[in-house]
């Protein structure tokens, strides 16, 4: 019972320590400069820092940039890592175990580690400055690798037996068979890497020098620029602005969220 009760406490507290930020966000968001650092419940709502931001720089721009970004890393993901995945789980080929192990190795790895690397490759193949650069070297994911192949291994073999009696081929097993036993096991992905792209900040920074490739999170630095000054309330609008996305899809579809997560069980 005791366990119990600090459990729950710790729970509600962590929860505190996560929902401050966000309150105080929405605060300095919806209310003028003046009541930015301070909390008054007479102070006057406004949606003065939500024009003032949007007009600061050209975020439709940006927001189409991080949705074109997030689309075309999901779509690369989801069909190499289904491919290898598949491979994997299922083919026997010389080198396959130490294939996987290079696999499992760059989990190990920290993607900031190979950004010296991967600015000079994108330098050789000359897409320095675009959308692609910023995606290519996040196509291929170890994590999504591993995940769909833990997963399809523990789809029975009898149902790919019984299909190849019907003359399916592998190609037709993997997409009425495996695929789709896997739905959940992609939701969860899908989500773990468009918050990931989302919010992506260093590598994008610096393969990114123009407006018209810069994704959304670049473009906040605007309001960090030290010749503006630091208008808090300005901040946390573009902050919000920027973050409403997942933060609406989240609150929609947080139930469809957990479940997906608990069935690919990742805890």
């Amino acid at each position: 019972m005791k366990t119990t009760w600090l459990d729950t406490l710790g729970a509600w507290l962590l929860g505190l320590l996560w929902f401050l930020p966000l309150a105080y966000t929405v605060w300095a968001a919806f209310h003028p400069s003046a009541y930015a650092t301070r909390f008054d419940l007479t102070a006057p709502l406004t949606l003065d820092n939500f024009v003032a931001a949007w007009n600061a720089a050209p975020f439709a721009h940006y927001f189409l940039n991080t949705f074109m970004l997030v689309t075309m890393v999901l779509a690369a993901q989801f069909v190499l890592c289904t491919l290898a995945a598949y491979a994997f789980a299922r083919f026997e080929f010389r080198g396959k175990d130490f294939m996987f192990m290079l696999v499992l190795l760059q989990l190990m790895i920290m993607p900031d580690v190979l950004i010296v690397e991967n600015y000079r490759e994108m330098s050789w193949l000359g897409v320095n400055d675009t959308i692609f650069a910023v995606g290519l070297p996040y196509f291929a994911s170890a994590f999504g690798i591993f995940l769909l192949r833990q997963t399809f291994k523990t789809v029975p073999r009898e149902l790919e037996e019984v299909a190849r009696v019907e003359g399916a081929g592998p190609w037709t097993i993997l997409m009425r068979i495996y695929v789709p036993l896997a739905r959940p096991i992609y939701v969860a992905y899908g989500l773990v890497s468009v918050s990931y792209h989302w919010n992506n900040f260093l590598w994008p920074l610096i393969i990114t020098k123009s407006v018209t490739t810069r994704p959304i999170t670049v473009g906040l630095q605007v309001f960090a620029a030290s010749d503006q000054g630091i208008d808090w309330s300005i901040i946390t609008a573009a902050t919000l602005l920027s973050a409403a996305p997942l933060l609406v899809a989240f609150l929609l579809f947080q139930r469809q969220f957990v479940q997906s997560f608990m069935r690919a069980g990742i805890r």
